[in-house]
């Protein structure tokens, strides 16, 4: 069993780190090909449940037919309904923000699953407490903290313009009273430090196992040295 955990991992990690790969090109290949929603593109409605009510989502065009097309969204009944022109500007925003932080994730994912496989062969040979294992380790620390400040960023960047571009083009309804959103000037939508991320925090307790590993092996150094 002690022999076989190292591998299963080594295999498991080497999956994930080829799915990963996979969907990183896949998203490439989207950002190369740059589609665009058709101006006579619709859809809908479709027919879900929020919050246990009833909900409807559709793309239609216009009421004169000329313009592009809007999403809308009722729920409750009807009693709450949602429009937003020119989603189009919505794809372009998702598209210019979204998909390079997909793509971030992607690409840290495939890293860490890729530096996780290392460590686990490393573990089935034996090599346990070497300096390449310590240094996989340490890797993976600081991979984790730098993950967690940059997609911090990214996400707040990505919430942010999408969030003023909804404010210019969705109007809500509430049992027939219109309600605009509030101006994005004036949200909380700021870049926040993850300091209380679980992925921060995994990334500290890491990198101070990594020490704890480092010290064991120069205690043991010096043993044998002594010996």
């Amino acid at each position: 069993m002690t022999h076989f955990l190292p591998k299963l991992f080594r295999w498991v990690f080497t999956v994930l780190a080829v799915l990963t790969a996979l969907a990183a090109v896949g998203l490439i290949a989207v950002i190369l090909v740059d589609p665009t929603l058709p101006p006579d593109a619709r859809f809908g409605p479709v027919h879900g449940e929020l919050m246990g009510q009833p909900a409807t989502l559709a793309l239609q065009s216009d009421a004169s037919g000329q313009g592009e097309p809007a999403l809308s969204a009722r729920a409750f009944n009807g009693n709450v309904t949602m429009t937003v022109d020119k989603p189009a500007g919505a794809i372009e925003l998702l598209k210019g923000h979204g998909l390079p932080l997909l793509l971030i994730y992607a690409v840290f994912f495939t890293a860490l699953f890729e530096l996780l496989r290392r460590l686990f062969r490393n573990v089935g040979r034996g090599d346990s407490f070497t300096p390449q294992s310590v240094r996989l380790v340490q890797v993976v620390g600081g991979a984790l903290i730098v993950f967690s400040l940059i997609s911090a960023v990214g996400e707040s960047w990505f919430a942010h313009a999408m969030y003023a571009y909804l404010t210019e083009h969705t109007q809500i309804a509430i049992s027939g009273t219109s309600v605009r959103l509030p101006p994005a000037a004036n949200t909380q939508l700021l870049v926040r430090f993850p300091f209380g991320s679980p992925v921060f925090l995994s990334g500290l307790l890491v990198l101070a196992l990594a020490e704890v590993f480092r010290q064991g092996l120069a205690l043991q150094r010096e043993s044998d040295l002594t010996i």
